[in-house]
């Protein structure tokens, strides 16, 4: 199983880093969790969220944040749009499906046979 992440929304913010004080660095970055196996690809419904700091090169945790950084947070939580979920079914599966509905038929068709 393979997951990534797809990149929804990422925002400059003018507010001061709680580790260099700087207020030029920090980012938000949102994103969406993607699964993908050998057959299926899916679109799940979980967004997550980091703050970096690209001055000092830091990762701010929440526990870090200011009461500024937590409200400019929440309205640009607002603001994103996930990818609607969803999920694809790959070649392999429906090569699979297709396996288990002929070897269903044929099932069928001796149980027939043998019952003349």
């Amino acid at each position: 199983m393979k997951e990534s992440f797809i990149t929804l929304k990422q925002v400059s913010l003018k507010n001061n880093c709680p580790e260099c004080y700087n207020n030029k660095g920090l980012q938000l970055t949102f994103e969406q969790k993607i699964v993908e196996t050998k057959f299926y690809k899916s679109i799940t419904p979980n967004v997550n969220h980091s703050l970096e700091c690209l001055v000092c090169n830091t990762i701010i945790y929440p526990v870090q944040w200011t009461d500024d950084i937590e409200r400019v947070f929440e309205y640009q939580q607002k603001t994103i749009k996930p990818k609607k979920t969803s999920k694809y079914l790959k070649k392999a599966s429906w090569i699979a499906v297709l396996f288990f509905i002929l070897i269903a038929i044929i099932i069928a068709i001796l149980a027939i046979y043998t019952s003349l």
